[in-house]
């Protein structure tokens, strides 16, 4: 089951992070929205509705929880960049993946909003000093400070790991 909840792995928290790091988590958060319109491509909504792995959420539900999550991600971001480590406020992603939009609305809105979401997101990282990606943000379920540069890593990470979820159903489905 493991790698079902975890196609590319688990997340792990970078150490002695340098330029090129930077650049690879910023290109992967540029393309992550590509990605995932053809990870999703030509799915009927029955297929959009399959959950990825047994108890978890539906495709459907994956692509409203991307949008969801890198919101916030980038709002945390902001926060980091504009205010001295500022406690952000966690919320609840199963709660918000079992609202009726996220189990049951159309995957192009969110689409859309992660391609603009994206595109301002790599153009914002990629112009920050290099001393921008020091900047914190207090995560209180983690009870710990989260630099710019996690933020990045995290959510380059998050992209695949969602993207992955999607791709292996169709793959063992035989969905093409």
């Amino acid at each position: 089951m493991d790698n079902l909840s975890y196609p590319v792995g688990k997340f792990v928290w970078p150490k002695d992070v340098t330029d090129d790091d930077r650049h690879r988590w910023i290109r992967e958060i540029a393309q992550l929205p590509a990605d995932v319109r053809a990870a999703v491509g030509g799915l009927s909504d029955a297929q959009l509705d399959t959950p990825y792995r047994p108890g978890g959420w539906s495709v459907r539900q994956v692509v409203h929880h991307l949008a969801d999550s890198h919101m916030q991600a980038v709002v945390r971001l902001r926060l980091a960049l504009t205010e001295d480590a500022p406690t952000i406020r966690p919320y609840d992603q199963d709660g918000w993946a079992d609202l009726s939009d996220s189990k049951s609305g159309p995957v192009e809105p969110s689409l859309q909003l992660l391609d603009g979401l994206h595109e301002r997101w790599a153009a914002l990282a990629g112009s920050l000093p290099p001393e921008a990606f020091g900047r914190v943000f207090f995560h209180p379920e983690l009870d710990k400070d989260v630099s710019v540069d996690s933020l990045l890593a995290m959510y380059a990470w998050h992209g695949h790991h969602h993207a992955a979820h999607i791709t292996g159903l169709r793959e063992r489905e035989g969905w093409t």
